[in-house]
């Protein structure tokens, strides 16, 4: 919902600041703003899912002995 509401402002937006320019513009326009939106709302969620089911804390650091004084 939140993404058809983004596209229909933009899409009123730039009707308003350029006028009638194409029609595939437009079409352009509204396809990229929504897929973009999509994108970003799927990667989010992986990135929740991915926090919340343990994978984060099962990488293994290979940085972490540096962190420890040498002797």
């Amino acid at each position: 919902m939140v993404t058809v509401t983004m596209v229909i402002a933009a899409m009123v937006l730039l009707y308003r600041s350029n006028g009638m320019v194409s029609i595939h513009f437009y079409i352009a326009t509204a396809l990229g703003i929504g897929f973009a939106m999509l994108l970003m709302s799927a990667l989010m969620g992986l990135v929740f899912l991915s926090s919340g089911t343990g994978h984060d804390e099962a990488i293994v650091n290979p940085l972490e002995d540096e962190d420890a004084p040498k002797a």
